[in-house]
């Protein structure tokens, strides 16, 4: 039966889709955040997410959609990236291997370009968050019923075979979630979608604590951090973070707590020290191949490992990071990270600023929430391989999707205040800053 529902929901999407193209990025976006076809039987492991992509690709081509696509930052980079990572496949210390996480990361930065080029109005945005925030946000329910009916004493886990399944994969992005669900939440009109999403945030963090994930409970605190640093109600927000955590904390085992507690003592601990060692064999592989690198995840196998270091035991580097460093060289890395700071930057400039001389509060609220996403982020990237993860690339892409947009719609104004032959002054985008 689930085989059949899906198969039907798709078959009218993909029709949909050649008639309007976006219908395809939706649905792909779905597919890669929430992964549908793993929850069904007969249809598991069929390529349904490729054929969705090929699918919006052909319909994108048919409508002359590419003839109107524009390079920005975040596109450039983007292909950037994806051009380094095919020199790096070419000279891979083990082409084989590494094929699948090369057609995998290729997969997700043709989505993010997608998505940058085709995303034109605040409602085509709205749509991809909601998207991310319900696709999230499944698994985020299940894992907080999961939590409570267990009391806490299992780990919260995501879908096999998903990049996802690990409890710290799925609890940072869980964690990331957080800040787009209060977004969605501000700009939604009716009470009854503002308690609804209220209620997910809260069951939210509970499954962040069930999946008994250190790097998700740092998440967790960078979050609280950095929503309470750009809040402008800040003993509000910290009185209900206090309300909040204290007693979804309580209601955590001892074990959980003791896990907790290990953190401050990582030089101690056997799993820390095995990521240091994983990133130092990253390093190693990355100084004795600087251009491109040994390959994408072909640091984790002990042959390769044993090139550069024969006494630490290879493993996941368990770091965005030192994944790309080890995988695609120092100047893969650089154009990654280039990448990252340049969608922070522009997410930090736009919520501080207005591109229009018209009020746009939507752009200034979601910039300034997935800044709060994006940070954190960076911070659970830091100890989790989750560098090809679509969720961060879907965000940083409706970030430069999004000054596109009031770009757009700025000249658009400008256009029509002169052709109307009106005399008064056109706010420039710094007058518009002080008058806001």
């Amino acid at each position: 039966m689930r085989d059949l529902i899906l198969l039907a929901v798709i078959s009218s999407v993909l029709v949909a889709a050649l008639r309007y193209p976006f219908l395809g990025i939706i649905a792909w976006a779905w597919f890669s955040l929430m992964t549908p076809q793993q929850m069904a039987y007969g249809i598991w492991g069929v390529q349904l997410n490729t054929l969705i992509a090929v699918i919006a690709i052909i319909a994108i081509a048919l409508r002359g959609d590419f003839a109107k696509f524009r390079l920005d930052k975040t596109t450039v980079l983007l292909l950037s990236l994806g051009v380094w990572l095919f020199f790096s496949q070419i000279r891979s210390m083990d082409p084989g291997y590494s094929n699948e996480f090369f057609q995998r990361f290729e997969k997700t930065l043709l989505f993010a370009i997608l998505v940058t080029q085709t995303v034109n109005t605040p409602l085509k945005l709205n749509a991809l968050v909601w998207v991310f925030v319900l696709s999230i946000g499944f698994f985020a329910t299940k894992g907080a019923i999961f939590t409570i009916i267990t009391l806490g004493q299992f780990h919260v886990q995501g879908l096999p075979n998903t990049v996802l399944e690990d409890n710290n994969h799925l609890g940072i992005a869980m964690a990331t979630s957080l800040p787009m669900i209060l977004y969605l939440r501000t700009v939604s009109q009716r009470h009854a979608v503002k308690i609804a999403l209220t209620a997910l945030f809260l069951m939210t963090v509970l499954a962040i604590l069930g999946t008994q994930s250190r790097g998700a409970f740092l998440s967790l605190v960078a979050f609280s951090i950095f929503f309470w640093v750009r809040s402008k109600h800040k003993f509000v927000i910290l009185a209900a973070g206090i309300l909040i955590a204290a007693p979804a904390i309580s209601f955590m085992p001892k074990s959980w707590t003791n896990r907790m507690e290990t953190i401050t003592d990582a030089g101690e601990d056997a799993s820390f020290m095995g990521r240091v060692d994983a990133w130092i064999i990253n390093a190693k592989l990355a100084v004795k191949h600087p251009l491109t690198g040994a390959g994408l995840r072909n640091p984790y196998q002990e042959s390769i490992a044993r090139t550069v270091d024969t006494e630490r035991t290879p493993r996941a580097a368990h770091s965005i990071y030192f994944e790309l460093l080890g995988g695609a060289g120092f100047i893969g890395l650089t154009i990654y990270a280039a990448l990252l700071g340049t969608a922070l930057l522009t997410a930090i400039r736009l919520a501080r600023s207005r591109l229009m001389p018209i009020d746009q509060s939507w752009s200034t609220r979601f910039a300034n929430f997935t800044t709060i996403s994006l940070v954190v982020f960076y911070v659970g990237g830091a100890s989790t391989s989750m560098e090809m993860w679509d969720g961060y690339l879907l965000l940083i892409a409706l970030i430069a999707a999004t000054e596109k947009i009031l770009r757009s719609q700025s000249d658009f104004s400008m256009a029509t205040i002169s052709w109307r032959g009106e005399s008064r002054r056109i706010p420039t985008a710094k007058k518009s800053r002080s008058t806001s």
